[in-house]
């Protein structure tokens, strides 16, 4: 896409998710908790700041298709249109489901993907949709909780429900199983339908080299098994579940704790980014370090 971004003065919209974002991502100035954060985006749209009224905070993955891991300080792609990035943690609007006082948010130093208590503060980059959302896919989250993890009514939550219901629903069924290969229909790609052999933990090395043994055996009936990128491991996520967090009725087994990405550390060649599938987190791995699985994947992500 030559130009992602389509920018005014207070909006940018992404043309490859059909997101509008602020232009100005310190817009809340300061770090605040997340009930506040709720309560500065509500405040956003009862100003219509920019002209619009629905500002709302972002869900999970919808912060996450921001997010760069070509590039650090700040982890945006490149000619971005933004000002006031904090090279730090930004709020979504997605509780873990395993501990439901804590919140996932993004770091856009880095593109790391973590959770953290609710009472602790962080930045605030509110969203809206643009125009189609169509070019994200949904989190899976269908429940809400408010501040202190208990329960909470999504009709008495409109922001918080926003989040749940944006982006691209998923088929039914999800998945398509044959041959020890799975189809994922939500995004086009086949992964393998054993999971890395779950906890059999390989260097970052050995898993290329497990890959480049499976293509000349034809594995499966295919010669095009990669390792996936992070953004396609991260895909698999569904945060309405964990431990882990996958699909419920998934057709994967055995599934693991630690799997590795073939995306590389822009902070530290020498990690590598991995899938942490018991919540969903997005973090890093020693790539000498025999501490992540390996989970083939091939085919090319749908959106």
């Amino acid at each position: 896409m030559d130009k992602r971004f389509e920018a005014d003065e207070y909006t940018a919209l992404d043309r490859k998710t059909g997101l509008m974002w602020c232009r100005d991502a310190g817009i809340g100035e300061f770090p605040m908790t997340w009930k506040e954060a709720f309560g500065f985006v509500k405040q956003m749209g009862r100003e219509a700041y920019g002209g619009y009224g629905d500002w709302r905070l972002p869900n999970r993955r919808e912060l996450f298709s921001l997010a760069s891991h070509d590039h650090i300080n700040p982890s945006l792609p490149e000619r971005h249109p933004f000002g006031g990035v904090f090279p730090g943690y930004y709020w979504s609007a997605s509780t873990c489901a395993r501990l439901p006082d804590q919140a996932w948010y993004v770091h856009f130093g880095g593109a790391k993907v973590y959770r953290g208590m609710k009472h602790a503060a962080n930045m605030v980059w509110p969203v809206r949709t643009g125009g189609s959302d169509q070019g994200v896919y949904r989190t899976g989250q269908m429940r809400c909780w408010d501040e202190a993890g208990r329960d909470a009514a999504c009709g008495d939550h409109p922001l918080q429900q926003a989040a749940l219901q944006a982006g691209k629903p998923w088929p039914s069924p999800r998945f398509e199983a044959a041959d020890g290969v799975v189809t994922d229909r939500l995004t086009g790609l086949c992964w393998t339908r054993k999971a890395g052999r779950g906890d059999a933990f390989l260097s970052w090395q050995e898993g290329f080299s497990e890959i480049r043994k499976m293509n000349r055996e034809n594995a499966f009936g295919h010669n095009d098994w990669r390792m996936p990128s992070i953004r396609e491991l991260e895909s698999l996520a569904d945060l309405g579940t964990h431990s882990p967090a996958l699909p419920e009725n998934h057709p994967f087994e055995p599934i693991g704790l630690f799997y590795w990405s073939g995306t590389t550390s822009v902070y530290e060649n020498r990690y590598a980014w991995a899938y942490y599938a018991k919540d969903g987190a997005v973090g890093v791995g020693f790539k000498e370090n025999p501490e992540f699985a390996l989970w083939p994947v091939r085919g090319e992500i749908s959106v």
